[in-house]
């Protein structure tokens, strides 16, 4: 069994996609014995009403039995997005909140970064962390967003030791280590495209802080899948990323 601990409902902006639907997404799961989805929402990257956006994902999820936990956006560059977060943990009861910086127009310099990471803290919830979203030769030519900049996250994560972060899309060439040593910060592997990469990050920051995560629909859920069964891990390791880490992280939520 494994806990996809990436993956989005809704439509993606630019295209539809495979398993898009509710009905497909669900069937897909059922197919390749993914017993938990954690599930953002496409519409949280661009539409301003981001309290109907996290709404409609936590109906979406009461429907399906746990199948699928939502993570609700948060955009601290918006009005009142402290009410977002509160109503994300306190009247949909999801367990974190997903952020997507270069879509919302801050970097993680920005004072309002570092704020909405000690009030999630504070509140007990997961923060998932969005790096990328696709590669930046495929996108619109009318809108254009770069990947984030990690450097400067160890240094913000170092000064908030309660936070459990994850950093979901962050490539091969990101600051891992001396991210993974700032605090309690995990990684999925969705855009990690080399040979045994899913060893390589292991390695790095420990099997402990990985965990498996699709970018599904954008992504093939296969490609993941792939990357571990070519990974060699040992069969505790592979066990621990594929669900025992996602379980271990979702239960320390308050």
């Amino acid at each position: 069994m494994t806990i996809d601990t990436h993956a989005y409902l809704s439509r993606w902006p630019f295209r539809r996609l495979d398993g898009d639907e509710p009905g497909e997404f669900l069937a897909r799961m059922k197919e390749q014995d993914v017993g938990q989805a954690w599930v953002g929402s496409f519409d949280g990257l661009l539409h301003k009403d981001i309290g109907g956006v996290n709404e409609r994902l936590a109906a979406a999820c009461r429907a399906h039995g746990g199948l699928l936990v939502p993570f609700g956006s948060v955009n601290p560059a918006l009005p009142d997005w402290e009410e977002d977060l509160r109503r994300c943990r306190e009247q949909h009861r999801m367990p974190g909140i997903r952020l997507h910086p270069n879509y919302h127009g801050y970097t993680l310099e920005d004072q309002r970064f570092a704020e909405v990471l000690r009030l999630a803290a504070r509140s007990g919830l997961i923060v998932q962390l969005a790096a990328a979203m696709e590669d930046v030769r495929t996108q619109h030519p009318m809108v254009r967003v770069p990947n984030v900049d990690l450097r400067p996250l160890a240094a913000v994560v170092a000064g908030i030791p309660s936070l459990r972060l994850m950093v979901l899309n962050q490539g091969h060439d990101a600051p891992v280590k001396a991210i993974a040593e700032a605090g309690q910060v995990y990684f999925d592997f969705a855009m990690v495209e080399r040979l045994r990469g899913v060893a390589t990050l292991a390695r790095q920051v420990s099997a402990a802080r990985v965990v498996f995560g699709s970018h599904f629909p954008l992504f093939y859920r296969e490609s993941a899948m792939f990357k571990m069964r070519e990974a060699g891990l040992s069969a505790e390791d592979f066990r621990e990323i594929a669900e025992g880490n996602a379980r271990r992280l979702l239960g320390g939520v308050r």
